[in-house]
């Protein structure tokens, strides 16, 4: 990137900071609305040369980035709840009129929504879609050797979390997560 680019970069950003937080925050919550602007201004940093000449141009190309920031994030939301619904249906083959069944199902539904993002997307990867680590670390942009570790500490969270409800003991839930 040459000096020129670096320059208007800056520029960019120091006149356009404020207005993107602003635009951001009446969209979503304080923290998340710093990362759509980040998200943005990466996008924007990566596609200098895309920038238009004109500052008004260039502020309206920046808050159409941000846009599709924002619709990304709520489709990525949108999907983690609905995968989080798909995962109170996930059994073993037995009658679905049995009580333990259905209480084990409850009890992994609510400790599925008190994971961390991190945790959900590598038990998701791993058990619901079926990957393989280096699949599935792929999908992340890490390394095997990075997810690995990663998805142990999801099963070990989720573990804990289903012997907090004290429905059925902790290990039951790892012959179904293994």
């Amino acid at each position: 990137m040459s000096n020129q680019s670096e320059e208007r970069f800056v520029t960019l950003y120091e006149a356009t900071y404020g207005e993107l937080l602003r635009f951001a925050q009446r969209r979503v919550a304080g923290p998340q609305a710093e990362d759509v602007v980040a998200e943005t201004f990466l996008v924007a940093w990566r596609r200098t040369a895309d920038v238009p000449e004109d500052a008004d141009d260039a502020r309206a190309w920046l808050f159409g980035i941000a846009r599709n920031v924002l619709l990304n994030s709520h489709r990525g939301a949108k999907r983690r709840q609905a995968l989080a619904v798909r995962l109170a249906a996930v059994s073993p083959a037995v009658r679905t009129d049995d009580a333990e069944l259905i209480s084990r199902q409850v009890d992994l539904a609510a400790a599925w929504e008190n994971l961390s993002a991190v945790h959900q997307e590598a038990l998701a990867l791993a058990v619901l879609d079926d990957l393989t680590a280096p699949v599935a670390a792929a999908v992340l942009g890490i390394s095997p050797v990075a997810f690995r570790p990663r998805l142990s500490r999801a099963r070990r969270a989720l573990r804990a979390l289903r012997a907090l409800l004290d429905h059925q003991p902790a290990r039951t839930t790892e012959r179904h997560l293994s």
